[in-house]
């Protein structure tokens, strides 16, 4: 329902704004919701929603972001719309080239009743180096995370309670101007929808059972491993649809030219345990710097673990005392063990793992409950 020039729906608007602008919406946000935005609403909770068993998957919520590029290579002012279908052409850049990018991150709602961002420019930056990889236009940082808090406010009654769950996000760029020769497109689209989420795995967060494939690869050095561009996804959904027949959770890939040194999992990063040293792959342009990755990298290395970005051969990690993926989507989980050519590895898992002890201060400082000295956390 669009918002009209009344004294009525504007003195609901106005109400609306004064609970929550102080400490949440930013000018932007309000001047928008004034002149021509569907409304807010301001329920708690989403009704008929069991948020003990949420699991990952897409639940339709109320409000989306939506931003067009045009021929000045600058972003219009975004809107919040109703959430809906978009209207594509059919020579749309992203539907014949992929020029596709995507970010993923999450609003959770603290203990006190804060509503807290992890990190959002961090996603921009990405998708700025994505877009220039891609030939793309980008939006700024500036809006790429006021689009990203708008969003949030909008859906504020689908973030879960504390502890059961998040608010999942998903900026996404996609060039929507038609082209039909090999070309980049002449129009973007930025849009930014959300929905609730729990855990990303079936297992819950029991340890994971993972399945290292040589038959396929990701990506390959020049490629576009290195940035989160929608062309890197569909590839690997046949290896990983094979592994889940067969029981595992999720599959590492090596790299596609020794296929010896292993590079990250179909959607997170991982890492392994030796003694005192937690190891991960390099980000050589093959594999997603995650901004996860990046966060328990700081974290572990101010309490004290050495941490080594280098190469990591498959071998090291059917040695390993511990291993555990990290990313968005999956926070830091813990693997029980690795299949590789016919043999099967069991890693330590239970009490006082190293990735356990990660994982508590990590989530600590996305809910406000450890004291944020990098000061990565949003409070909208």
């Amino acid at each position: 329902m669009m918002i009209r020039q009344s004294p009525f729906l504007l003195g609901l608007i106005q109400t609306s704004i004064s609970k929550v602008s102080a400490r949440c919406l930013t000018a932007q946000a309000a001047s928008a919701l004034q002149e021509n935005e569907p409304m807010i609403r301001h329920e708690e909770y989403a009704a008929d929603i069991d948020w003990n068993n949420l699991g990952f998957g897409l639940r339709q919520t109320d409000y989306m972001y939506k931003s067009k590029c045009t021929k000045n290579n600058t972003f219009e002012q975004g809107q919040l719309v109703n959430y809906g279908n978009l209207e594509l052409s059919p020579a749309a850049g992203v539907l014949n080239y992929g020029q596709g990018l995507f970010e993923g991150t999450k609003a959770v709602r603290g203990e006190d009743g804060r509503l807290l961002l992890f990190r959002p420019d961090q996603n921009a930056i990405r998708m700025q180096i994505g877009a220039e990889r891609m030939c793309m236009q980008s939006p700024s940082i500036e809006q790429f995370v006021d689009a990203v808090k708008q969003t949030a406010l909008a859906n504020k009654r689908w973030i879960p309670p504390p502890g059961k769950g998040s608010l999942y996000i998903r900026p996404l760029l996609i060039g929507t101007g038609p082209i039909l020769g090999l070309s980049p497109a002449h129009e973007y689209t930025f849009l930014v929808y959300a929905s609730p989420v729990g855990n990303y795995f079936k297992e819950g967060t029991a340890p994971l059972n993972l399945y290292v494939n040589n038959e396929f690869h990701r990506t390959t050095r020049g490629g576009a491993g290195g940035v989160k561009s929608i062309t890197n996804y569909a590839p690997v959904l046949k290896p990983l649809l094979r592994a889940k027949e067969q029981g595992f959770s999720d599959v590492v890939y090596l790299d596609s030219v020794h296929k010896k040194y292993i590079e990250e999992v179909s959607s997170c990063n991982i890492f392994i345990v030796k003694g005192d040293v937690i190891s991960t792959p390099s980000t050589v342009g093959t594999i997603l710097e995650g901004i996860t990755r990046k966060s328990i990298i700081d974290i572990a290395r101010d309490l004290g673990y050495k941490v080594e970005e280098r190469l990591v051969a498959v071998d090291e990690l059917m040695e390993a005392d511990e291993v555990f993926t990290t990313g968005t989507a999956v926070t830091v989980a813990t693997v029980g063990s690795i299949t590789y050519n016919g043999r099967r590895v069991a890693y330590r898992t239970g009490d006082g793992l190293v990735s356990q002890n990660l994982f508590k201060r990590l989530v600590g400082i996305q809910v406000g409950k450890v004291e944020d000295k990098y000061n990565w956390i949003v409070d909208i």
